[in-house]
This record gives structure tokens, sequence and C-alpha cells, in this order.
């Protein structure tokens, strides 16, 4: 047995080795927090996995702290995080979840226990039981959508780590992820969770399709880089001179699944796929979306049916931008995404960024205020569906609809 260096949990300035950066995580957004709560789990964790190591030799210990990384990263409670660190121990250590009742709370075993339960459903490569394994997903997410949540921060890091895996189990992880784990996370709004996990799946469920799309994409990467920049200096040129406004403006490839998905239902070439760039710019104000709108279709012919207002009718995931396509600099189709700071934020971190933190709640129990759960009333449309026992092929694509 590995020996634990003694924690002093009286002490909430003292943490054990390991969690630092954890800590430092959560302090950015909840400075005043309790971080006693963090150290007990990590404390149990570690004691719990002593002797468990990864596929590729680190102790596993490395595995939860990671999750609870990616969950402080969204911003989310006290409560989830602890709950990222304990995911596994139910399921993987003697530890029983009537201990982790007693230590922590209700809340927290109640994450716990549903963490487990996602973990044991048995996916396969069949519609009807993907079908069933997302109902199962979906109640358990009605029930408290931190469960998955937990979860799907779960599956990126395991995905972050696939290499170490047999090629037959990192095909089938890859495939449940793009089939199941991704159009969760893109339900949830999560956007940046949902374009790593696509790259990810698409990288380990067709290797050579994905490298070959890679090096044709890095052998225009300089171009790209130098385009990119020319692009984001006219806008902030334009913007500034004539309607004196701060933006922020970025500029970046499309995620490479997103430009395979394209060119594979499209049936067409790299070389014949014209939006590849995309750009965003950010401003403070929703009217100022629509004036920059304006400005952009006086400066670039824009491309007829390629127009698309998420800001007065948001996705279902909430999802809220200004989408245009136009022939930009040197005759080159760009897509451009207009939205609001708060947009963006929302757009990267999906229902996270709506959790309502409050004394009370790091205390008992957070949770999603009404007008929120109203927002993401999809969800309980999926769960009337499941209880419908709507045909496996029309619940699938009902989760996986944008």
């Amino acid at each position: 047995m590995a020996v634990l260096q003694k924690t002093n949990l009286d002490n909430k300035h003292t943490h054990p080795r390991g969690i630092e950066n954890l800590v430092k995580q959560i302090q950015t957004y909840y400075p005043s927090a309790d971080l006693d709560i963090i150290n007990k789990a990590y404390t149990l964790a570690k004691r719990a996995h002593t002797g468990q190591y990864r596929k590729d030799g680190s102790p596993f210990m490395s595995h939860p702290l990671c999750v609870a990384s990616i969950l402080a990263e969204l911003k989310l409670d006290l409560y989830t995080i602890v709950t990222g660190l304990l995911h596994d121990v139910v399921e993987d250590t003697s530890v029983s979840l009537d201990i982790i009742k007693e230590q922590f709370n209700d809340t927290v075993a109640f994450l716990v226990d549903g963490v487990s339960k996602v973990s044991q459903i048995n996916f396969k490569n069949t519609q009807k039981k993907d079908s069933e394994n997302m109902r199962k997903m979906i109640v358990a997410m009605a029930c408290d959508v931190r469960v998955i949540l937990v979860k799907i921060a779960d599956r990126l890091h395991n995905m972050r780590t696939l290499v170490h895996l047999p090629p037959e189990k990192r095909l089938k992880v890859a495939q449940e992820t793009l089939d199941i784990y991704a159009p969760l996370a893109s339900r949830l709004g999560i956007h940046s969770i949902k374009v790593e996990l696509e790259d990810l799946a698409f990288q380990h469920s067709d290797s050579e399709a994905y490298y070959s799309l890679m090096k044709q994409i890095d052998s225009e990467k300089k171009d790209m880089e130098k385009y990119i920049a020319e692009v984001i200096h006219i806008l902030e040129k334009e913007i500034t001179t004539q309607m004196n406004m701060k933006v922020k403006v970025t500029g970046r490839p499309k995620n490479v699944y997103s430009i395979y998905q394209k060119m594979i239902t499209q049936n067409m070439d790299y070389n014949e796929v014209y939006d590849i760039l995309a750009f965003r710019v950010c401003v403070n104000k929703v009217e100022e979306c629509y004036k920059i709108l304006g400005l952009i279709h006086s400066l670039w012919k824009p491309i007829p049916g390629r127009f698309k207002d998420y800001i007065a009718i948001p996705k279902q995931n909430n999802y809220q931008s200004l989408h245009t396509t136009v022939l930009g600099e040197k005759g080159k189709r760009i897509e451009i995404q207009i939205r609001t700071h708060e947009m963006h934020i929302l757009a990267e971190r999906g229902i996270a960024a709506h959790w309502k933190y409050k004394t009370e709640s790091w205390k008992n129990k957070t949770t999603l205020d009404n007008e929120t759960l109203k927002q993401f009333n999809w969800l309980q449309d999926l769960v009337s569906l499941h209880r419908q026992n709507t045909h496996s092929g029309e619940f699938l694509e009902s989760v996986k609809v944008d």
C-alpha cells in the first residue's frame, strides 16, 4: 500500500499534493469556496484507487483528477466536481455507496450512483440497442443532468487517452462516442466538448481517412493562417472605423470531422469544400450583431440561402448566433458567426453556463433555476418520447437533431 500524505482538512488553505491545479481552477470562478469537501474526496479516491493503474501505466488516480478538471473548466458546482473525483470508486473499489453517503451527503451519493449506473450500460452498435441505451441516458439526465455532465467528462478524458487500448476496443469506444456522447454534448449545448469528442472519435474510428484529411489541411496551414490574419485585420479595421465598436474577432479552420461529414454527405473531395474557414465576431449587445451583419454584407457578397438567424430563433439546445457565408477576400467562401460575448459563453459551455451558484446551494443542493429548465425543455420532450415507446430510429434521430 502506498503511504498517503496526511491531509489537514481543518485548514482549507492546505491541499493534498496532486490537486493544487484543480483547486486553482475552482478558485478562479468561486474564490470563497469551502474546499474541504474537495480535499476529502481526493483523499478518499486516492486511497481507494491505490495499486490501480491505467493502460498507459500511470496511477489510476490521474483519471478522476482529469475528469474533475474538465468539470471545473465548465465551472460546475463543488458536488459535481466531487462526483468527478469519486465516480469510479463504487464500481472499481471496495468503497460502498453507504460510505459515500456517510462521509459526504445524499446528493453526492445520488450523483455517484447515477454515474455508476450509466457506466454499466452495455453499448452495442445496433440501432435498437443504441436507442435503448440512449433512452437510459436521457432518463438519468432528467433525474439530474449533472450525472450526464460527469459521464461526458469521463468519456472525454478516456478519448484523450484512447491510444493505449487495443484496436478493437478503440473502434468500439470511438463509435459509441460518435453515436451517443457527441450528440449528447451537442444537445446540452457544450460545443467545445462536442467538437473534441467528434475529432477524437473520427481519429480512432477511421484513422486512414482522418490522417489523410489532416495531411491535406496541414499542407495549407501557412496559407490558412495568413488568410485568417488578413480577414481578421479587415474586419477589426472596418468595424472600428465605421462603427466605433469594441469587438473580438477570431478565425479558424472548421473541425476536421465536420469537414469530413460534408465531404461524405455531399459526395465531394476536400478541394471541393469551399467554406473550410470560420470566423467569429463577439460584441457586447444584441443590436450590434445585426449592425455588424450589415457591414459584413457590404464588404463581401453574401451567398444566397446561407444566412441563419439563431438569435431570433435559437436552436433547441439554446444556441444563439447569426450565421452568414460570404465570398470573402480573394473570392474564398468563408462562414462568419456573430454573437454577443454572453452568447459565446453559452455556446461553448451550454447548460453548464446556466448553473446558478447561490451560497445555500453550495452547502446543500445546487440546481438549475426554473427559467433555465424551461429553456432546455427539449429534455422533457425526449423523456415523453421515451415513455411513448417511440420507434428506435425516430428516438435516436430526435436526440441527434441540433
